[in-house]
């Protein structure tokens, strides 16, 4: 199954979005603000008639999310779920595995998640964690590592046989805008628990991590499965630049319902009364 679909506009009162600039930014050209938050809220809106249309359809898409550390996944998963029905759109951001998960084989972990009809998983880094932190870090042997590399092509074509879209991200971030994340996480005690000791040892394997990454590339970037690589040093940008381009990845059309107009409220007197107030136990108005 292809999914090089033609880019579809992404439209408000039938007028196209503006081409975002996909050259490289510096930090001296970080996206408006004003104009981030009208882009997003215009890409919101078609990601909400994306779900509807995968409902109606009964698509099974799945969206994997990878990088390194700080790279802005997380940002760009809640930018695109946030406005999103739970019950159909959801996010899988799977922790260690347990010691019965380690003896099962790899795949079986990931695959309890997958999308039924009508839903989309997004997967906050998914299997490809032993191409990356477990190659690097050792915490899978050289047997485990080269199984992995053949055998993932072979598992992502039987899953695009079965029907599902599977879309790939890989997050690429500077080695100086991840270092002034990483500072920035220390300085703010909301964001202290986002940088863990397995990130600060990730720092320091820089080089090992770029070679793993580049040889995950060469097995898994396929033509039935390709990886498509988001700039992410300006955040804002990297948002807007991965929603638009999910959304052109995924052919749909406007199924928003007619507003539903409320008539009055009927008046009732069925003799109901009401028990005191008093009764109820309120949360103290401390603001």
């Amino acid at each position: 199954m292809s999914h090089k679909h033609k880019d579809k506009s992404i439209e408000e009162n039938d007028a196209p979005a503006p081409q975002l600039d996909l050259t490289p930014q510096t930090a001296s050209s970080k996206l408006d603000k004003k104009f981030y938050y009208k882009e997003l809220r215009k890409l919101q809106i078609e990601l909400e008639k994306l779900q509807e249309w995968i409902k109606f359809k009964g698509l099974k898409v799945v969206i994997i999310f990878e990088g390194r550390d700080a790279a802005g996944k997380g940002g760009v998963i809640k930018a695109i779920t946030e406005r999103l029905n739970p019950r159909f759109t959801r996010i899988v951001a799977l922790g260690v595995p347990t010691e019965r998960e380690k003896t099962q084989w790899y795949f079986q972990r990931y695959v309890a998640h997958l999308p039924a009809a009508g839903e989309m998983v997004l997967f906050d880094r998914s299997w490809y964690n032993r191409a990356g932190v477990e190659h690097v870090m050792g915490f899978c042997t050289e047997a485990e590592y080269e199984e992995f590399l053949r055998s993932c092509p072979e598992f992502e074509r039987m899953l695009i046989r079965s029907g599902i879209i599977l879309i790939k991200y890989w997050f690429s971030v500077s080695d100086e805008e991840q270092e002034r994340r990483f500072r920035a996480r220390l300085e703010d005690r909301t964001k202290r628990w986002k940088l863990s000791p397995m990130d600060v040892e990730s720092r320091n394997r820089w080089v090992q991590y770029s070679m793993a990454k580049d040889t995950m590339f060469k097995y898994t970037d396929t033509k039935q499965s390709p990886w498509y690589v988001v700039n992410s040093d300006d955040k804002c940008r990297a948002r807007l630049n991965c929603i638009h381009h999910l959304l052109s990845m995924i052919p749909y059309e406007d199924l928003t319902p007619e507003p539903i107009e409320l008539p009055p409220r009927p008046k009732q007197d069925i003799g109901y009364v009401r028990p005191p107030i008093t009764d109820q136990t309120f949360v103290p108005e401390i603001y």
